[in-house]
């Protein structure tokens, strides 16, 4: 597997955010006074309501055959789909952290499977934030939001000559079902509303910013290519917009 990875953004650490069991609403806002997280932001949409840390652990991450990387695993309350989603804070506490929003794929990452890049971004996302600080959102939207039964479906219409997204139509199902408003939730309710984001695709970072986030920075992940996910990988770049650099790719 071919590995490409992309210079980090410089980063500022010598303004820790102070720490806050329940932070306030962004700007010092008043949540009832109709300006808070739940209220409608400028050119944007309304998110539905304000979420809560509901519970914070401590758990050391395996890093390779030696290495731990000690993260923070935050679980909410008030999420507007009442999905289980996941906060893994790591690094160095920064004003402006880097933030990847990465989406469940049980196949790339338990299983190993190189269908997909999901694995090694997710490995990647960790060991960048671990090192300049900030936050993995880790969102159980599986197959791009619709479930793990109907994304095995696809695998199978794609091993007749369907692309991923080809597939997901021939199902009846949409390109791509996420909404990443709870992960907006998310971020306000561990105080972030300025990130740099570490994504590949350009409808999260166009949710976010019509959600209310200030992206600073974007930085795309690193290209992970095999023989089996080269099509995959080619789909997203030619369908939605992805910043994937591959050879033979414009």
């Amino acid at each position: 597997m071919r590995h490409v990875e992309t210079p980090l953004v410089n980063q500022v650490h010598d303004a820790p955010a102070a720490a806050s069991p329940e932070p306030p609403a962004p700007g010092g806002t008043d949540p009832d006074d109709g300006t808070g997280p739940e209220a409608s932001v400028p050119g944007g949409v309304a998110l539905p309501g304000p979420a809560r840390v509901r519970r914070s652990v401590g758990v050391p991450l395996k890093h390779g055959p030696d290495a731990l990387m000690q993260a923070e695993l935050m679980t909410f309350d008030g999420l507007a789909d009442m999905g289980e989603h996941l906060a893994v804070r790591l690094g160095p506490q920064t004003d402006v952290p880097l933030v990847r929003v990465h989406s469940e794929c049980l196949t790339g990452e338990v299983f190993g499977s190189a269908r997909c890049d999901c694995g090694p971004q997710l490995n990647e996302a960790l060991r960048m934030i671990d090192t300049v600080g900030g936050v993995l959102l880790y969102l159980r939207q599986e197959g791009r939001g619709i479930g793990l039964y109907n994304k095995l479906d696809a695998y199978g219409l794609q091993e007749q000559g369907l692309d991923t997204y080809e597939a997901n139509r021939a199902l009846g199902l949409d390109d791509d079902l996420r909404d990443y408003a709870v992960a907006v939730q998310m971020l306000h309710a561990l105080g972030h509303t300025e990130i740099d984001l570490l994504t590949n695709n350009p409808d999260k970072r166009e949710q976010l910013l019509g959600y209310g986030i200030k992206v600073r920075n974007t930085l795309s992940t690193g290209v992970f290519v095999n023989p089996h996910n080269t099509g995959y990988l080619r789909a997203k770049i030619a369908r939605t917009s992805h910043t994937i650099q591959l050879e033979g790719s414009s």
